[in-house]
């Protein structure tokens, strides 16, 4: 059985469900491109809990977790399955891995997982589980949580971090009349690649630090919880497995809608072209 690779997505604003982007033409494509899990395990941004959670329920729902949104946003539902056996199993997991979990089996898909997903994989028929993030704990601690996930892969699961390369929202709100083709400022642009170079060079200790050593990072990430699910995808990597971002855009110029995979190449169909942009930067074509 092929190892199933393991992504980074910037999910954007909730209105990638509904308006016509790069981003969201490149999530469509890419669900047709993958091999097909036999489930997903999201590490969402809007699923932060002191003690690290499953879900667990056969049905999850769909939560519309935003506010002052068109009213088709909350119209939309997402019915992919959950599955129990399979939160059984990862709470197994993380316990053997010295990590205490709990099953979550009430608790839904946030907007960070069923858009995404809804994306990738339109005909729900995939099971969607999430496992929750702390933002109280450290980058090194997430980057250990996906260590003990990323046996998963091994059993055709797709592990995927989602949150946001670049994510200000409070200066996002403020910049109406910007769209997907509005160049970036410096400032983000600047975090954007730093974070691209750090990856492409393994340069995981900078990762870690990323607040004292990345340019412009308050700026870009005035709180930790969207930056966090990049470092569970970093430890659900193995060491001979290059982190290749997939994709590149922004929403407003502000918000960067970067996608990283690492272990893509083997996992997915010949007629998948790489073509190289700069060092450490690939579009997914």
């Amino acid at each position: 059985m092929a190892r199933m690779p393991t992504l980074f997505i910037s999910h954007g604003s909730p209105m990638l469900a509904v308006i016509d982007s790069a981003a969201r033409r490149f999530l469509k494509d890419l669900g047709t491109r993958l091999p097909a899990p036999a489930a997903v395990v999201v590490l969402s941004a809007h699923y932060d809990t002191p003690m690290t959670e499953v879900t667990a329920g056969p049905r999850p729902e769909t939560i519309h977790d935003f506010g002052g949104f068109p009213d088709e946003l909350y119209r939309l539902r997402y019915p992919a399955p959950g599955d129990p056996q399979r939160a059984h199993d990862i709470v197994s997991r993380l316990a053997a891995a010295g990590l205490p979990a709990r099953l979550a089996p009430e608790r839904g898909l946030d907007h960070g997982a069923w858009i995404p997903a809804s994306l990738m994989f339109p005909r729900a028929d995939v099971p969607v589980l999430q496992v929750s993030i702390d933002t109280a704990r450290s980058p090194e601690q997430h980057f250990a949580l996906g260590r003990a996930l990323r046996s998963l892969r091994d059993a055709d699961t797709l592990v995927v971090g989602s949150g946001g390369a670049t994510h200000n929202l409070a200066l996002y709100a403020h910049a109406r009349g910007r769209d997907d083709t509005s160049a970036p400022p410096e400032w983000v642009e600047a975090f954007n690649e730093w974070t691209a170079g750090a990856i492409a060079a393994r340069r995981f200790d900078d990762l870690f630090r990323y607040s004292e050593r990345a340019p412009f990072a308050a700026q870009n990430h005035p709180t930790a919880e969207h930056f966090l699910p990049l470092f569970v995808t970093l430890g659900a990597a193995y060491d001979d497995e290059p982190g290749v971002r997939i994709h590149s855009s922004y929403d407003r110029g502000l918000l960067s809608l970067d996608a990283y995979a690492f272990g893509l190449a083997p996992a997915v169909p010949r007629e998948i072209r790489l073509r190289a942009v700069t060092p450490g930067r690939a579009v997914l074509h």
